[in-house]
């Protein structure tokens, strides 16, 4: 998969919104620690992958029509036998077209589930003045409660992304409170610095967040990802 082959067919389908599948293999490709996820249209297809995956999984419905999966009963975690796989897969894609009936459906993601870590948040939006503008700060429910972020324009040097991680309230937390091990400071670095090159790379990209990504003591991954590109 390469970007230029994803635009084309998000454009041919009239979206802006690039999938899950397509953000996340997108991303892992420019070297951004993902979680796993490949696209599923058959329950027999989610059981092989999540087999492959290794259990437990995570199964979310994708949909270009459905932007909010969980409400529309579209995510089931946890999931670590064959049958449970295929169980879910029906209940969700019935829960899909009973929330949102004229939904177009593309399939089901199925992805491996991350050990759960301190969450962080990296997004870039597109100002029409200033260009691509990179987002860091906490994340999961933090980043919209707290609201504690710090921003930089591109391009990014070292001490810019280092600045960016220290430069927010909640960096605490990150050092380590509580008996908690500190945040691996340098993988955050290493992955903004990542995105940075990935989205000057491509300036069809208007937006683009993961969240959450989990920290570690060593290392980080991202468990969600959104990729909106410029309309044709």
């Amino acid at each position: 998969m390469n970007f230029k082959s994803v635009l084309k067919q998000a454009r041919s389908e009239g979206r802006t919104l690039l999938n899950e599948v397509e953000s996340k293999q997108l991303l892992a490709a420019a070297g951004v620690s993902v979680v796993r996820t490949e696209l599923a249209t058959t329950a027999e297809q989610a059981t092989q992958l999540a087999n492959d995956i290794g259990y437990p999984v995570v199964l979310k419905i994708v949909s270009a029509d459905i932007s909010h999966k969980s409400d529309a009963g579209g995510v089931k975690v946890g999931l670590g036998s064959d049958e449970e796989i295929a169980a879910a897969f029906i209940e969700i894609v019935a829960n899909a077209k009973k929330a949102v009936p004229d939904a177009a459906i593309t399939g089901i993601a199925v992805q491996g589930m991350a050990e759960t870590g301190t969450e962080v948040i990296v997004g870039m939006t597109r100002d029409p003045q200033f260009g691509p503008v990179m987002m860091f700060g906490l994340g999961g429910v933090l980043v919209e409660v707290l609201k504690d972020v710090s921003f930089r324009v591109l391009p990014l040097t070292d001490r810019d992304v280092n600045q960016m991680v220290n430069d927010i309230k909640g960096r605490v937390i990150l050092d380590g409170v509580r008996g908690m091990q500190p945040a691996d400071k340098t993988a955050i670095c290493d992955t903004i610095m990542k995105i940075a090159r990935f989205v000057g790379d491509h300036p069809e990209i208007e937006e683009l967040d993961l969240n959450p990504l989990f920290v570690y003591a060593q290392g980080i991954i991202a468990v969600d990802a959104r990729i909106v590109v410029a309309a044709a």
